[in-house]
């Protein structure tokens, strides 16, 4: 049994935030992340481009310094393992915690696939993009069909759809047609969504005003078949050659695993129980951070404003340890 004053389960940008924030008062957390330290980001799509601007993503108050005005992927996964050096942060990699329950002290019992832990406190940073939303259509679980963007070339001179019509299912779209992919865009929404990055809808609206990508507003996909997708647009039946799908339809988090620990989840939004102003979930002594936080929401809370929780956390641990 490994013993420790704080766990953090997930180490992305806001995980290790809170680590920082721990450190400066005193504490020697522990993270531990199912993947390496900022998985997500290493699972974005290769040539990605933050809509944050650097100083935005930065933790620590160690400076994250680029050469252009918004960082791209590579840069930010450089940085953050520079941050980790930094600071010394614990981190145990390629570990996947499966339980937290409060024993009958004040500690929690913390289950991993490869060890055991107890702990006073337990922060939850665990994010949300392991978790996909499903379409929960016929033909979802073929091999064809991917809920991740990574990179383009592999669909060269193929027929690829991607479902959805904001930032995620752009970016896609952009990177297949410059790779040489014909594509279909199968969006629910009446236009374009106003939360896509402006300095790439000009790009992607002169493509599909010319006819390079396909843009079908209002549709809804119905069935992926082997050599076609089969969807819907104005009560009509419509159908596109197709040999890859992206489904990009955002992503949840992991509400199974919370209430698992006895965290309460609102049912409308998806968002834990908790007191915005320390993080502590309905469950005394564990704590969430980041994007989680936001429920269903992902684009309510980003690095830009989830690196700030981490010192509400560690201002309420204080706070409780006072005198």
């Amino acid at each position: 049994m490994n013993k420790e004053d704080v766990i953090i389960v997930g180490g992305g940008p806001c995980g290790l935030a809170a680590a920082i924030a721990l450190q400066e008062i005193g504490y020697s957390p522990l993270i531990i992340e199912k993947g390496n330290i900022v998985n997500a980001i290493y699972h974005y799509p290769t040539h990605q481009t933050f809509f944050s601007t650097s100083e935005k993503l930065e933790i620590g108050s160690i400076p994250f310094i680029t050469i252009e005005y918004k960082p791209r992927r590579n840069e930010a996964l450089t940085y953050y393992r520079e941050v980790v050096n930094r600071k010394n942060i614990k981190v145990n990699a390629y570990e996947k915690v499966t339980k937290v329950t409060k024993r009958d002290g004040e500690d929690f019992l913390i289950l991993t696939n490869k060890n055991q832990y107890t702990a006073k406190y337990v922060i939850i940073a665990t994010g949300y993009y392991d978790n996909p939303n499903y379409m929960n259509i016929p033909g979802e679980e073929l091999p064809k069909v991917f809920h991740y963007f990574k990179e383009a070339h592999p669909f060269f001179d193929k027929d690829v759809v991607v479902v959805g019509g904001k930032n995620s299912s752009v970016d896609a779209a952009l990177e297949l047609v410059k790779a040489g992919a014909r594509v279909t865009v199968i969006y629910r929404g009446k236009e374009y969504s106003p939360s896509i990055k402006p300095w790439i809808l000009p790009e992607f609206d002169s493509l599909v005003r010319n006819g390079v990508i396909r843009m079908e507003f209002q549709s809804h996909v119905k069935e992926i078949l082997d050599e076609k997708v089969i969807y819907t647009k104005d009560d009509q039946v419509y159908e596109v050659k197709n040999d890859f799908v992206f489904a990009m339809t955002g992503y949840h988090p992991d509400h199974d695993f919370l209430e698992a620990m006895g965290i309460q989840i609102d049912t409308e939004s998806g968002r834990p129980i908790f007191n915005s102003e320390t993080m502590e979930t309905n469950i005394a002594g564990i704590y969430i951070a980041g994007v989680i936080a936001a429920g269903n929401n992902a684009n309510e809370i980003f690095i830009e404003n989830g690196r700030f929780h981490g010192g509400l956390i560690a201002q309420a641990i204080k706070n409780k340890n006072k005198v």
